[in-house]
């Protein structure tokens, strides 16, 4: 696969910043991932929790209106200081169970070792070249405590002779100008997922029209 389309750090931020809130539009295809995901992570016994890629926050207020424990605490990272604004504007009811803060596109994150016992992350290591999806990767082990789980959503390639074909033309338009589809193109999560550092507990494919996603779950090692 051709990795030098990826989108800067700085290209990422400039199309995310312009698409603001629109980027909820979005949910018409990622719902349903996104929806099996929340179900495998058992947010129901997660006290500390992190999202990278937090956009306008839809994500985090579902969870922390019907799906975390009253004490659990939220921090989001988000490389747009659009998106920041609006999850910040949108969790403000939350007071300090939710913080949300803006990145610089550095796949170091300033969040300390062990820190959190869920990381989740939507439809952004699909934007990611290979080795920043390891590097994050490995960021979620270093930020995660022992047995915390990784929750992850991605586009991914075709199962059936229709999503082969989707996905397909996508990669194809990505090829040609990946801005078009906000850097995203199809990937294969549990190849950046070691064996030696997670235990996978739950993989899926869903399907949205001829769309597919990739849904995988893992507890570190």
């Amino acid at each position: 696969m051709t990795e030098d389309k990826t989108l800067t750090p700085a290209q990422a931020k400039q199309f995310y910043d312009r698409m603001g809130a629109r980027q909820d539009w979005s949910r018409f295809y990622e719902q349903a991932a996104i929806d099996r995901m929340i179900e495998q992570g058992d947010f129901g016994n997660a006290h500390h929790v992190v999202e990278l890629g937090c956009g306008t926050g839809r994500i985090a207020e579902r969870l922390l209106a019907r799906h975390l424990p009253a004490d659990a605490t939220y921090v989001g990272l988000d490389i747009s200081a659009t998106m920041v604004n609006l999850a910040t504007e949108r969790l403000a009811p939350f007071g300090r169970r939710a913080q949300i803060i803006k990145t610089d596109g550095s796949m170091t994150l300033d969040l300390r070792s062990e820190s959190a016992d869920r990381f989740f992350t939507n439809y952004v290591f699909d934007l990611l070249s290979r080795e920043d999806i390891a590097a994050l990767v490995g960021e979620a082990h270093r930020v995660l405590q022992p047995e915390g789980l990784l929750g992850a959503v991605s586009l991914t390639h075709g199962r059936s002779t229709v999503t082969k074909m989707f996905s397909a033309g996508w990669l194809s338009l990505w090829k040609f100008e990946p801005s078009l589809l906000g850097g995203c193109r199809p990937i294969e999560l549990l190849e950046f997922i070691p064996h030696s550092d997670w235990r996978v507990l739950h993989m899926d494919i869903v399907r949205s029209l001829a769309l597919s996603s990739e849904v995988v779950i893992a507890a570190k090692r």
